[in-house]
């Protein structure tokens, strides 16, 4: 299961997504995120998988290396669908026992936040498949730049974003690198219910705690030894500018928005 993990991942590939500024992929992926919550009719949905799934072809993405990462949320998927499903009412009852209940609009409800959440994750997953940490983090620097005047700390929270990402994979070898460890010792993961393997993970969790803590320590106090004092007067090694195919990229953005929110909102299929 750790190695399924690939959400906060950079996948290296030449591709024009990959060249595209961070700051428009972040612009593009709240977009794509807020367009999901627009949608009224299964025909929306249809265009938001049509979108992204132009945009893995063109990042030159593997397709089953993104459906890989989607392993971890399958289970969070069909909870909340259970319970849209089965506690939800509406005007057709399809079957009822005890305060259990299956409607039209609870399959419907099911349905829509089911496909909402499975594309969630993956328009996220391509900004950090498609875009380095040291990118993402002067890509947000300077959207919350003009933020500054209100006396919001833009640089400190990309560079808290920035380190919480580089430490995703980090996190992962090591909690690797113990469950390998433990099973040498004659632990065992993965056999047993889901309660029994659940049980089984929290001797991992100790350890993995303290490392966490331990290189957290470290790399305060390395940037404490570079006299690091926050953003006041940082240079950028290479400074962000806009190209053509950013402003192309903002036209297929508003074109997108434009088609979900007709498609989306007035067709009811």
């Amino acid at each position: 299961m750790i190695k399924d993990i690939t959400i906060g991942q950079y996948y290296p590939a030449d591709s024009v997504i990959h060249r595209l500024d961070p700051r428009m992929k972040l612009a593009a992926t709240f977009a794509y995120i807020i367009s999901l919550f627009l949608f009224r009719s299964f025909s929306g949905y249809l265009a938001a998988a049509a979108a992204v799934l132009l945009v893995i072809r063109v990042s030159r993405v593997p397709f089953l290396y993104v459906i890989r990462g989607l392993k971890v949320v399958w289970f969070l998927m069909f909870f909340m669908m259970f319970f849209n499903i089965f506690f939800t009412t509406g005007n057709v009852i399809y079957w009822h026992w005890k305060f259990l209940t299956i409607s039209d609009t609870g399959v419907r409800n099911a349905l829509f936040m089911g496909l909402r959440l499975l594309f969630l994750v993956v328009g996220s997953s391509m900004m950090t498949f498609t875009t380095t940490p040291n990118q993402l983090t002067d890509g947000l620097e300077r959207i919350l730049a003009p933020l500054q005047k209100l006396h919001v700390p833009a640089h400190e929270i990309a560079m808290m974003m920035s380190i919480a990402l580089r430490f995703i994979p980090i996190l992962l070898e090591e909690t690797d690198k113990i469950m390998k460890a433990q099973q040498a010792r004659g632990a065992d993961f993965d056999t047993g219910n889901v309660i029994r393997r659940a049980k089984a993970l929290v001797p991992v969790l100790v350890p993995l705690f303290v490392s966490a803590f331990r290189r957290a320590d470290d790399l305060a106090m390395a940037m404490e030894a570079r006299c690091y004092h926050g953003g006041d007067g940082r240079t950028k090694m290479k400074p962000l500018h806009y190209t053509r195919r950013d402003a192309a990229a903002y036209l297929l953005l508003a074109g997108y928005l434009a088609a979900v929110i007709v498609v989306g909102r007035l067709v009811w299929i």
